[in-house]
This record gives structure tokens, C-alpha cells and sequence, in this order.
């Protein structure tokens, strides 16, 4: 992972470079990263731009192998990494949506302002770690029977909805409606199973966090104005994804791959990129199970929204239409889909790979809730600990170079063993109190995984794809207390 980038690589404006596809024999497109000069610097320190150019190899694979400012090194793809392969000669790749599938973020507006929780924040935050499970291998007060668990494989988050976690409408306001079409649970395992049907409203560990926010900056007050953000608002961030069900999934699968790749003769430059045709037996399984667990993932946020509005109403004594917590939006960033995108001026019907990238569909599109159509797709950011968070809304320019698509995150620059290591003797708790920050985890090692100087700055990667044009900035958003596992 340390070796450096030496291949060409050729500069088409000030955020957009382009590997080309003589680079290497069996390069079917050319690679495409989003990034400035500085964001370059460190992104050329590591390998994953071979991996840009090794995804570039997958059958049927259209137009570019593309990269936003976030990324680094992955399974296979690289995180940060999107490719959309064509539905009748092309594949599906277990590496090119990743182990925690549908990992995903969703943003919650309230009425309160920063003056109605100042004096209460360490008890919602007590709270919140109290009754929210966290933590590697946390189980949920949800213990589901074999057929319920079976429910929510087939019915994402409205099975949440109807089983009472949640209303309706914060249905019309998550991606998919909560739900990917074609889930079919006879085709995951009995051990993915045995993990999902404990784990369920639960959020996990590393990455994973649920955040009390206040709105620092409004960029675009007509589009906030529509989302119902305000500078000064309070919000809650929830980032969790499909738990140990969707690690499973994907580790059930990788496995079967490789003698897949040997069966139909694709040849592949990394044998992390195993995959299977999109019309292949073996390509529809993994799809099926796949949508699983992309839908226990939309269940999971689902009951960690719903067990966020008892903690505030509770704590706050207040009632949900004085509380006015609603869901803005829920975006899924590692997950596959089957998209129709205008391609030499013809629609067609592709098969996206999103890892570590965020849908970023632009106004009037038809998969939009009615309310966000006339300005486009919330795009929801999260920063690292301690750091700011965006909102950002999807363009028209975004469906013409990248599927639709945008960053997810500010991405790594260590590992957590090298975080881990990095920040030895440090009190990150205290560190974050200097900055007016709760924080709640089950560990040291947790904070020291998820130290701010592990990652980009957000601030950079979130300018790259707002003057690239990818998606525009509506929001900012300050940390006020957080929970992590």
C-alpha cells in the first residue's frame, strides 16, 4: 500500500486528471480522478490510482474508471471509487461495493437551536450512548425471529416503518425508498443470517457515529430553505451501514468469485476484482444478497433514527411537533445499482458501482422525492471526528461525468493501526472538550482509530467536487456531541 504512483497521468483542468487507457494493455477506458494539486500529492503516495486503472479492465465497463477526492486504497476498488458496466456484456464486483455494504449516512433536521440544548448536550449525549448499542460486535434490544429477519432482508426500512420505528414519510425522504428491488434472502448464508438477526438497530463501530450538529454556514439558502436548514439549527448525523450481515454477505461471496472469474475466462490485473457476468447466475445471487443487505443496512438506520427521537423527546421533555426532528435525506455509499444514464446521447440501462461514493442525482429527476425535484438530491457529507460536516445537492454536470455521483467523506491518509499508533500518549477526549466537543465511546482505541489528522481535510475534498461541479454547497455543519463505538 506504500508503493508510489509512477504511470502518466495527464491533467485536464485544475480538478480533473486523467489516466490513459495505453497505461496498460486490457484497459478498457481511461481513469478519471476528481482532486486539486494538493489533494493529488498525497493520492499519488499510495496505490490507489493502480487501482483506478486496474478497474478499467472490467468487462463491459462504460465510458471511465472514475475516482473522487476521497480516495484511497481499497478491496479491490479503491474507496472513493465508481464504475458503471454495462447490463448485457458486463460484471458485478464484490470489491467494487465493498464489505459494508450500503454503509450510508442520514441527516436529521430539529427546531432547536443551540441555546435549547446548550445546558442539556452531555445528558443527550449520555443518553444517546446509553440507550443506542455501539461497539464492535453490539447487539440490539431487536432480537429478530428467523421470518422477521427475513422481512427486513426483503423490505428495508419499511419494515421498520410498519413494525412502529419511524413514520412514513421518513420513507419518501431515504434513497430507494428504503429499499433495493430484487432482495432475495435464499441466497445468503445461514452465518450472515446467524450475525443480522441480533445486530439490527445497532451502530457499530469505527467509522460509524451518531452526531449532535449545529448549522454553522448556509451556502445556498434557496435550496436549504427546501431541505429545512437554517444557520443555527441543530441536526443529528447518523452514519451506520448493514453490520456484520453485510461484511458476511460479501465475504460469502468473494470467496465463490474467484472460481467464477476462472469459469466465463475474464482476465482481471487484480484478483481482488473478482466478479461475474451481470447475467450470470452467480452475478444474480450475489446481486440478490447483495440488496439484502443493502436493505437490513436502510432498517438498521431506520430504528437508529426512531431510538434518536425517543432520547431527545424524553430528555428535552418534549413532544415530536415542538421537537420537529424529520428526516432531510439517506444516502447509501457502498452499494450497486441498476441505473438508467444517457450514454453518447442514448439512455441506458447500467449496473453502478458506488464504493465510497454518494448518489448525487440533479433536479427534476424521477427517483427524487416531489419536494427536492425542483432543486436535486441532498448529498450528505460527513466529516471524521471533531471536524465539520456538509450538506451539498446533486447536478446536472454530476449526470453527465460520473453517473450521478460524488464524494463520501474526506477519506483516510493512515491506517487505524498507524492512527492508533500516531496518537499514543494523547488524550483525544480532552483534545475534543478543548474544542467544545461530547464524546462518548466504548474505547480509547476507538478515538485514537478516528483522530482527525487520520484523514483528509474535509474541507478540501468538499471544495473539490463543489467547483468540479459534481455537487454545490448548501450546508456546513459544526460537531457538538458525538457517540462512537
Amino acid at each position: 500500500m506504500s508503493e508510489k504512483w509512477s504511470g502518466p497521468l495527464e491533467r485536464i483542468d485544475a480538478y480533473r486528471w486523467r489516466i490513459p487507457e495505453s497505461f496498460r494493455k486490457g484497459m478498457r477506458v481511461p481513469g478519471l480522478i476528481y482532486a486539486d494539486e494538493k489533494l493529488l500529492r498525497h493520492i499519488k503516495g499510495e496505490q490507489s490510482l493502480q487501482q483506478v486503472a486496474n478497474v478499467a479492465h472490467l468487462p463491459g465497463i462504460v465510458k471511465y474508471s472514475l475516482a473522487m477526492p476521497d480516495i484511497h486504497w481499497g478491496y479491490g476498488f479503491c474507496i472513493g471509487g465508481v464504475a458503471a458496466t454495462d447490463i448485457k456484456d458486463g460484471v458485478i464486483s464484490p470489491g467494487g461495493i465493498g464489505y459494508d455494504i450500503n454503509c450510508g449516512v442520514r441527516l436529521l433536521r430539529t427546531n432547536l437551536t443551540l441555546a435549547d440544548i446548550k445546558d442539556k448536550l452531555k445528558n443527550l449525549v449520555e443518553s444517546l450512548f446509553t440507550h443506542i448499542p455501539c461497539g464492535v460486535g453490539s447487539h440490539g434490544q431487536l432480537k429478530l425471529s428467523s421470518r422477521e429477519e427475513k422481512k427486513v432482508l426483503r423490505e428495508g426500512a419499511q419494515w421498520a416503518v410498519r413494525s412502529g420505528y419511524g413514520f412514513e414519510e421518513d420513507i419518501d425522504f431515504t434513497e430507494e425508498r428504503g429499499c433495493l428491488a430484487g432482495a432475495d434472502p435464499s441466497k445468503v448464508s445461514p452465518r450472515a443470517l446467524e450475525r443480522g438477526y441480533k445486530q439490527q438497530g445497532t451502530l457499530g463501530s469505527g467509522n460509524h457515529f451518531l452526531e449532535i450538529q449545529v448549522i454553522e454556514e448556509i451556502y445556498d439558502a434557496r435550496v436549504a430553505a427546501v431541505f429545512g436548514l437554517e444557520k443555527g439549527a441543530i441536526t443529528v448525523m447518523v452514519h451506520s451501514g448493514s453490520r456484520g450481515f453485510g461484511y458476511q454477505v460479501c465475504d460469502d461471496y468473494l470467496k465463490t468469485m474467484g472460481g467464477t472469474v476462472q469459469k466465463y475466462g475474464i482476465r482481471l490485473p487484480d484478483r481482488q476484482l473478482a466478479c461475474a457476468p451481470l447475467s450470470s447466475p452467480e452475478g444474480k445471487d450475489y446481486f440478490a444478497a447483495m440488496a439484502c443487505a443493502a436493505n437490513y443496512a436502510w432498517a438498521n438506520r431506520q430504528c437508529l433514527m426512531h431510538g434518536t427521537r425517543e432520547v431527545f423527546m424524553k430528555t428535552l421533555r418534549m413532544g415530536p411537533k415542538d421537537l420537529g426532528m424529520e428526516l432531510v435525506y439517506d444516502v447509501a455509499h457502498n452499494i450497486g445499482k441498476f441505473e438508467e444514464h444517457t450514454v453518447e446521447g442514448e439512455k441506458r440501462k447500467l449496473f453502478v458501482h458506488r464504493k465510497g461514493a454518494t448518489r448525487a442525482f440533479a433536479p427534476g429527476h424521477a427517483h427524487l422525492p416531489e419536494r427536492y425535484k425542483p432543486v436535486g438530491q441532498p448529498v450528505i457529507i460527513p466529516g471524521d471526528m471533531g471536524t465539520n460536516s456538509y450538506v451539498l445537492v446533486g447536478t446536472e454536470l454530476a449526470m453527465q461525468e460520473t453517473w450521478g455521483s460524488t464524494c463520501h467523506g474526506a477519506g483516510r491518509v493512515m491506517s487505524r493501526h498507524q492512527a492508533i499508533k500516531r496518537t499514543r500518549g494523547r488524550s483525544l477526549l480532552r483534545e475534543m472538550e478543548e474544542k467544545g466537543i461530547v464524546v462518548r465511546s466504548q474505547g480509547r482505541n476507538t478515538l485514537a482509530e478516528e483522530a482527525p489528522e487520520a484523514y483528509k481535510d474535509i474541507n478540501e475534498v468538499v471544495e473539490v467536487v463543489h467547483q468540479a461541479g459534481l455537487s454545490r454547497k448548501v450546508a456546513k455543519m459544526r460537531p457538538l456531541g458525538v457517540i462512537k463505538g
